[in-house]
C-alpha cells in the first residue's frame, strides 16, 4: 500500500508541477523513447542476473504491492510454535518432537501455525536444528556459530533482489541519455525542415533523459531500498529463530527461551510481553 501512495504522490507532484509551470503532457508521450530505455534496462537485468534472481525480484515486488507476510501476527506465530515444540521437548523428551520436525505438514503444531508453513526456507531452517538438537549433543556456541554462518548466508541471498534493482535504478539515467543521443542524430536529419521540426524533435529526445532519471531516482531507486526493508523484516525472523534455540539449549524455560527470541525482532513489529503470553495461551 505504501509504494502504491507513494509512487503516486511522486507521479502527482511532478506532472502537476509540470502543467502548471505551462508545460503540454502530450510532449511527454513518446513511445519511443520508452521502448529504447526500459526494454534496454530489461535486457541488462537478464544479462545481469541468473534465472533464480530474476524470479525472486518478480516475487518480491509482488510482494511489496500485497503486503509482507512478517508482521506482528507473524512473529507471534513463530514465537507461539517455538515455545510448543520447545515445551513438548522439556516435558515429554527430547525424541518427543522428532515425529513433528520430520513431517511438519502433519504435525498437530505446526499445521496450527500454517503461516510459517508457507514460509518453505524458515520452516527448513526451524527443522533442521531442532534435528540438530534431538540428534546429537552439540555444545551451544557451536550450534550458535553454525546458525550465525548460515543466517549470514541468508541474508546475501535475501538481499540480491534489492542490488539487482538498484542496479537497473543506477542504470536508467545513463540508458535516458543513450535515448536522448539517439533524439538528437535523428534530428540532424531535420536541420532543413524549419525550427518547429526541430524543436518537437529536439524535446522528444529530452524526454528520453527526464524518463531515465525521473524512473530511476523516483521509482526503480526506492523500490530497491523497500525491498531491502523487507529482506531485513525476513531476517528478522532466522535471528529470532536463533536466539530462542539458543537459550533453550542453554538450559532456559521455554517462556524465558522465547523471551529471548522476542528481544530479537524489530521495535515496531515486536509483541508485548502479556500480549505474547496472551497469544501462547490461545494457541
Amino acid at each position: 500500500m505504501l509504494l502504491i501512495i507513494g509512487g503516486v504522490i511522486v507521479l502527482a507532484s511532478v506532472m502537476t508541477g509540470y502543467i502548471l509551470h505551462g508545460g503540454n503532457l502530450m510532449v511527454l508521450w513518446q513511445p519511443t523513447e520508452v521502448l529504447i530505455i526500459f526494454g534496454a534496462a530489461l535486457g541488462s537485468f537478464i544479462i545481469a542476473n541468473p534465472l533464480h534472481t530474476c524470479k525472486e525480484v518478480v516475487g518480491k515486488g509482488l510482494q511489496l504491492l500485497t503486503g509482507s507476510p512478517f508482521n506482528k501476527s507473524f512473529y507471534m506465530d513463530l514465537l507461539s510454535l517455538l515455545f510448543e515444540i520447545f515445551d513438548k521437548s522439556r516435558k515429554q523428551g527430547v525424541m518427543s518432537i522428532e515425529e513433528d520436525i520430520d513431517n511438519p505438514e502433519s504435525s498437530q503444531i505446526f499445521s496450527r501455525y500454517p503461516a510459517i508453513l508457507k514460509s518453505k526456507e524458515l520452516l527448513a531452517f526451524i527443522t533442521d536444528y531442532l534435528r540438530i538438537i534431538s540428534s546429537g549433543n552439540m555444545a551451544t556456541h557451536e550450534l550458535e556459530g553454525m546458525m550465525e554462518n548460515e543466517i549470514d548466508s541468508r541474508q546475501h541471498e535475501l538481499e540480491e533482489p534489492a542490488h539487482a534493482v538498484n542496479k537497473i535504478a543506477d542504470a536508467l539515467p545513463g540508458l535516458g541519455i543513450v535515448a536522448a543521443v539517439l533524439g538528437i542524430v535523428i534530428t540532424m536529419n531535420f536541420l532543413t525542415e524549419g525550427p518547429e521540426k526541430i524543436g518537437l524533435s529536439v524535446a522528444a529526445a529530452l524526454v528520453g533523459t527526464f524518463l531515465g532519471i525521473f524512473m530511476g531516482y523516483g521509482f526503480v531507486g526506492p523500490t530497491s531500498i523497500a525491498m531491502e526493508h523487507a529482506a531485513k523484516y525476513e531476517l528478522k525472523a532466522y535471528e529470532c529463530v536463533k536466539s530462542a534455540i539458543v537459550a533453550t539449549v542453554a538450559g532456559q524455560a521455554p517462556q524465558m527461551a522465547i523471551e529471548f527470541g522476542r528481544k530479537a525482532l524489530p521495535t515496531d513489529k515486536r509483541p508485548e510481553f502479556q500480549e505474547l503470553n496472551d497469544h501462547v495461551r490461545s494457541k
